[in-house]
């Protein structure tokens, strides 16, 4: 969806933008590419290797900047920025080179350290967290955050294993997982929702969104577009919610009272509906099948 949220983004050239994931700066560089010459971009990531790959941008209108995304109104503060972001975009969730990086431990797929932090330098692993957490934590991590049905039983699975040997590699647990499972979806690998729980509980990424949402909102000057795009029905739900919540205002009072937005406290304008990948970007890229984009422009 890189065409489509940039289209959604940029509404002029001249403006001053955030990118608050920027990942290896595929929406950042075509961000780029759309501003004029007094245009300005700032991009944020926590990711060592996502920074390393901003340092080759040579562009004076780009400047990247270390920190989760939840600390944006920070960040656009410290730039002098704050109020005047013509747009900000969030791309939320595990990227794909995260993925295909074994040594980063996020994939199932791939046997490497079980690691799963956004920040390696920060917090705890995932093989950390297993080998320290109690059982009946574990399986709420595994049913909150991954949705997953089985979650006791995988829970159990895995500190029964642990008495005997730690887990130290993803390999190692999602063929746990898998032998603990007795049904997953078809096509679907059964350490799918365990090993998207523990990412999204190590890295707080529910958390980041939820603050990122109304610092955002704060960051924006009037008619600046807030694109968000999610990968799965937790993060889109909050998405969704504070879209409709900040569209609507107080809207229990009568309609028909003439009354302006600014005075129902209606903060944004949604740009039209929910946006999700058409089958040639999932042909081409397969991980974009479960993709939601939402847009809105702040009215004030």
């Amino acid at each position: 969806m890189l065409e489509g949220a940039v289209d959604a983004l940029v509404h002029d050239p001249d403006g001053i933008y955030l990118d608050g994931t920027f990942g290896r700066g595929g929406h950042s560089r075509l961000i780029l590419e759309r501003l004029s010459p007094r245009g300005r971009l700032l991009a944020i990531d926590r990711d060592p290797a996502a920074l390393a790959a901003a340092s080759e941008i040579l562009d004076p209108r780009f400047s990247i900047h270390g920190a989760p995304f939840a600390e944006l109104d920070a960040i656009a503060r410290s730039q002098g920025v704050h109020g005047e972001l013509a747009g900000v975009l969030l791309d939320v969730g595990v990227s794909s080179p995260q993925l295909d990086d074994a040594e980063r431990g996020f994939s199932f797929l791939r046997d490497g350290p079980l690691d799963m932090r956004m920040d390696p330098s920060a917090g705890i692993s995932a093989a950390e967290w297993l080998a320290s957490t109690a059982e009946s934590e574990i399986a709420r991590v595994f049913k909150t955050y991954g949705e997953e049905r089985y979650a006791k039983r995988l829970a159990r699975a895995v500190c029964e294993r642990r008495r005997e040997l730690p887990i130290t590699r993803t390999g190692e647990l999602a063929e746990l997982l898998k032998q603990a499972h007795p049904a997953w979806e078809k096509g679907k690998h059964p350490a799918t929702r365990a090993f998207q729980a523990i990412r999204i509980h190590l890295n707080d990424e529910l958390g980041q969104l939820e603050a990122a949402l109304p610092a955002a909102l704060e960051a924006l000057a009037p008619g600046g577009h807030l694109v968000i795009i999610s990968f799965h029905s937790l993060e889109d739900r909050l998405v969704k919610r504070f879209y409709r919540d900040a569209a609507k205002g107080d809207a229990h009072l009568p309609k028909h009272l003439p009354i302006r937005d600014a005075q129902l406290n209606r903060r944004l304008e949604l740009l039209g509906k929910a946006k999700r990948p058409d089958d040639v970007e999932v042909d081409a890229n397969p991980r974009a099948r479960s993709a939601v984009m939402r847009a809105a422009r702040k009215l004030a």
